[in-house]
């Protein structure tokens, strides 16, 4: 029996066959992203239709219209005008740019931090010529610090004797300082201060075009200018546009003011290493001395129900040095108790063509030391010889080096001030920890020897000298000190391991801080390829 073969398809008749199939399947495909682009379309002018009737109906029953600032006559778009915004738009307008500053509120404001700026803050406020900003406003000479550890204390004096007579620290009452500087911002003819609240950066196409603000009648607005420099300080809303924030509350002050009473060490700012934290003294007028209570964490006893003032007069008051305790009692007494939160937050920007951030609004660090003055002061001197090449703002992509390069050339000064305020708290706080206490202990005695012992960190707190290599050898320093006691006259095993933990301790202090900083940026900046995008800065 014959056994037929299986049909066989011709190849030129599977290959069209194929062809239809692939074909089909295109088709098919192109359909569904037609459909899917379709849908996105209409759900795209269903929305915007939605935007636009909610922004008529709010015309209609806000009477708030979307109406364009003067933009052509704008170089720089200031929000806030604290400290950095009020100096930066001083120091810009002085170098011809038109500067336009939006301020959430121009009464004066009523800080109890803010109030301390050491001397190397002073001699930035001279070099942008705003020193007679801290002239008629009672502000006090600051010379230096005095230091309570037990039934010891010990004087650090700063290191002024190569400058002139009138650099010093200056403390005063914060809103008076930033009034005295937005007065003269204000005075000058390129610089338009408005009262108004920023709600929003306006961007086209990933770069920052200005601002949207409500204005104190509720007209909202938008301002336009190549460059928008955002210092709105630690409560901004507008630092996630720009950085990574990782915000740290470690503790909070407590703030009181005492009057009519001399401190044991005319002026100079009194630190008393009490338990739990740190306790400050320092003028801040003729006959005011500001009192800041450090309490750990983020909650304090509660001022209201009388908690507060019971954990003030119980706790804190027998720590007081005994010149200053009746003033304290009579300052609790009187009741006007305030708390502040105490923040730290490492600078980590995402660099924005045409924006930057700038003072509290993008770097903070703990307020024991006083140095964010002097940070924000330093970073506006280096952004106004970064921009004085720079005669057209308008230069997108050469803004942006420039921009780029500010981030990196400002890192060993703020870091170094950044660190040394992280340290020194925690090493100042009580511990039950006995290295912590050694090391705290240690710490004292160091600073109590003088010479260079004192000198070399009292000239990075102070501003003059903050150099992160000096910052990094004075710390080990203490830290060898401190297991050098503990292995005289007898290493036993029981101090040696203490004096271990000692060191271990103090690496584990420092090392987080510093990489939190930047290890590349603080300590070795020229590795970092933005370093080279601007021309060299005096």
């Amino acid at each position: 029996m014959d056994l037929q073969s299986p049909t066989t398809v011709p190849i030129p008749v599977q290959i069209h066959h194929h062809h239809h199939l692939l074909a089909s399947a295109v088709a098919l495909l192109s359909g569904f992203v037609l459909l899917y682009i379709l849908r996105s379309n209409l759900k795209t002018r269903r929305k915007s239709n939605d935007i636009a009737r909610k922004c008529i109906n709010n015309s209609v029953h806000h009477k708030l219209h979307l109406t364009e600032t003067g933009d052509a006559s704008t170089d720089v778009i200031i929000v806030g005008a604290g400290v950095a915004g009020a100096a930066l738009a001083c120091t810009l307008a002085k170098d011809g740019r038109r500067v336009h500053v939006i301020e959430r509120d121009l009464t004066e404001p009523d800080r109890m931090v803010g109030e301390l700026l050491q001397p190397g803050g002073y001699l930035k406020l001279i070099e942008l010529g705003l020193e007679d900003c801290v002239d008629g406003i009672e502000a006090q000479q600051v010379f230096g610090y005095a230091i309570y550890m037990d039934d010891r204390n010990t004087k650090l004096s700063y290191p002024l004797e190569k400058f002139a007579s009138d650099v010093s620290g200056r403390s005063f009452h914060n809103g008076r300082f930033i009034q005295r500087m937005r007065e003269k911002a204000a005075s000058l003819p390129n610089v338009k201060l408005e009262q108004g609240t920023v709600t929003s950066l306006l961007e086209e196409e990933g770069t920052v075009k200005g601002v949207y603000y409500k204005t104190k009648d509720g007209q909202v607005m938008t301002a336009h200018a190549p460059l928008t420099i955002v210092c709105d300080g630690c409560f901004s809303n507008l630092r996630r546009a720009l950085c990574k924030p990782k915000v740290e509350v470690p503790s909070c002050f407590v703030g009181l003011v005492l009057e009519n009473i001399d401190l044991p060490y005319a002026n100079h700012g009194h630190v008393i290493l009490a338990d739990p934290s740190p306790i400050l003294f320092y003028p801040i007028s003729n006959t005011e001395v500001r009192c800041l209570v450090d309490v750990p964490g983020q909650k304090v006893p509660s001022i209201a129900n009388g908690e507060m003032a019971n954990y003030l007069k119980t706790v804190v008051a027998p720590q007081i040095p005994p010149e200053l305790y009746d003033a304290f009692v009579a300052a609790v007494d009187k009741g006007n108790i305030r708390t502040m939160p105490n923040r730290s937050m490492p600078a980590d920007p995402q660099p924005t063509p045409g924006a930057l951030l700038m003072g509290d609004a993008f770097n903070m660090r703990h307020p024991l030391t006083g140095g964010g003055m002097t940070v924000a002061l330093s970073d506006i001197v280096l952004l106004r010889d970064l921009l004085k090449p720079l005669s057209n703002l308008n230069d997108a992509t050469t803004l942006c080096d420039y921009l780029d390069c500010f981030y990196t050339l400002r890192k060993p000064v703020s870091s170094t001030i950044n660190t040394l305020a992280g340290a020194l708290y925690k090493v100042f706080c009580a511990s039950p920890d006995p290295a912590r206490k050694e090391m705290r202990k240690a710490c004292f005695d160091y600073l109590s020897l003088g010479g260079i012992c004192s000198q070399g960190p009292i000239s990075l707190l102070s501003g003059l000298n903050p150099r992160p290599l000096v910052l990094f050898l004075h710390f080990f320093a203490v830290a060898i000190y401190g297991v050098g006691r503990l292995l005289i006259p007898f290493p036993s095993p029981k101090r040696l391991w203490l004096g271990a933990r000692l060191i271990s301790g103090a690496s584990g202090i420092i090392f987080p801080i510093i990489k939190s900083e930047g290890v590349r940026q603080m300590f070795f900046p020229a590795t970092v390829p933005a370093y080279y995008k601007a021309p060299p800065v005096a």
